[in-house]
């Protein structure tokens, strides 16, 4: 793919600087093209995962637009991640864009798990609304961030603490021991399914929740605990998190999706081994991006608050994203210009070999109606 350039961008934050041994907080790299200057440009940000090489960065350039893939402080480091300053670092970003590229708008692009962590930059860059994670106090920095003006959603999960709780096997019955089972809430029991009952479903959900909430209110005790030992915080680990009833029955939430895979493969064997989402944890990331009950890092509260223009786009054989979450997001938007497009393709737009090709141009279309 020829037309393109890029360009490593690294920066300090206002609640992080320079590391001792050189690098710098805030990194990415910025996907143009070669013959002109872009007016618009797209930024996307993960809470975890390395986005710098996001695979649309040289779809967009040659295209004539810009690309921001851009990593906070978190990348591979999600174990101790902060809400308030991952959004601090997202705004380096926003502002490089503006003030050093010459970008005159600015497209937010929330993909994958980052979808609920772009409508919280956005929604609190029109006005703090979150509360600190407890025990700490809000950097005054997060009052400067700067608002974008355009908001995309592509194969983007609903939010952290949901996509989470979605995923959670409720069956464990000892948070320490990743072998203990409650066989009645096994769906990996023949059992229990698949096909799953309306009763199994309804009892199963209701019980992820609350081993998500179990989890919050002994994150509480803890740290208190802790704090009468004058200490801070502590790490934990999250054990089968390979669980969501959908991935082994195609009838809960149809979709052109292969049933019996998830991400990581075979889900049976992804669940029962060390490969999870939220393995590892601090107390203070599990309050303020896992739980239920208390992060700010679930979608519909922000999307609720972001009125700008807004594309949803969903892939439909994604094992991991599924048609109802697409449409919760584009519900939940406030957006009264807002389309919702579902395209063929997995959750990487890796197949069929045009996947790509045809969301970029669908993007191209989408933006190109909505003019500097």
């Amino acid at each position: 793919m020829d037309g393109w350039q890029r360009q490593f961008v690294s920066k300090a934050s206002a609640t992080s600087a320079r590391n001792g041994a050189g690098f710098y907080p805030c990194q990415g790299l910025y996907y143009s093209p070669i013959t002109s200057h872009p007016q618009t440009a797209l930024i996307a940000t993960h809470y975890n995962v390395d986005f710098s090489e996001h695979y649309l960065g040289p779809y967009m350039a040659t295209r004539g637009y810009g690309f921001l893939g851009w990593n906070t402080r978190f990348r591979g480091n999600e174990g101790f991640f902060l809400l308030e300053n991952a959004l601090i670092d997202i705004g380096v970003g926003v502002q490089w864009l503006k003030e050093e590229a010459g970008v005159e708008q600015v497209v937010i692009l929330g993909n994958s798990g980052g979808g609920s962590l772009m409508g919280a930059y956005q929604s609190q860059a029109l006005g703090v609304t979150m509360t600190p994670t407890p025990g700490l106090k809000l950097p005054e920095a997060l009052h400067d961030l700067i608002p974008a003006d355009l908001y995309i959603s592509l194969c983007a999960h609903a939010g952290r603490p949901e996509v989470l709780t979605a995923w959670l096997d409720p069956s464990i019955t000892d948070e320490t021991d990743p072998a203990s089972i409650d066989p009645s809430l096994n769906m990996y029991d023949p059992a229990n399914g698949p096909p799953y009952s309306e009763a199994f479903i309804a009892r199963y959900r209701a019980a992820q929740k609350a081993r998500n909430d179990r989890i919050t209110d002994w994150c509480h005790r803890e740290l208190d605990r802790l704090q009468n030992l004058g200490m801070m915080d502590r790490a934990f680990n999250l054990y089968r998190t390979w669980a969501d009833l959908r991935l082994m029955d195609g009838a809960i939430d149809p979709s052109d999706r292969e049933v019996g895979r998830c991400y990581a493969g075979d889900p049976k064997v992804a669940n029962y081994g060390p490969r999870g989402l939220g393995l590892t944890n601090t107390l203070r990331t599990w309050l303020s991006m896992w739980s239920l009950k208390e992060s700010h890092c679930r979608g519909a509260p922000h999307l609720n608050r972001i009125t700008l223009p807004a594309l949803v786009v969903q892939s439909t054989a994604d094992t991991g994203v599924f048609p109802s979450d697409a449409q919760g997001i584009y519900d939940a938007l406030a957006s009264h210009d807002k389309h919702l497009e579902m395209v063929p393709g997995d959750h990487y737009l890796e197949s069929p070999s045009s996947a790509r090709d045809r969301v970029a141009d669908l993007i191209v279309d989408w933006l190109q109606a909505h003019p500097v």
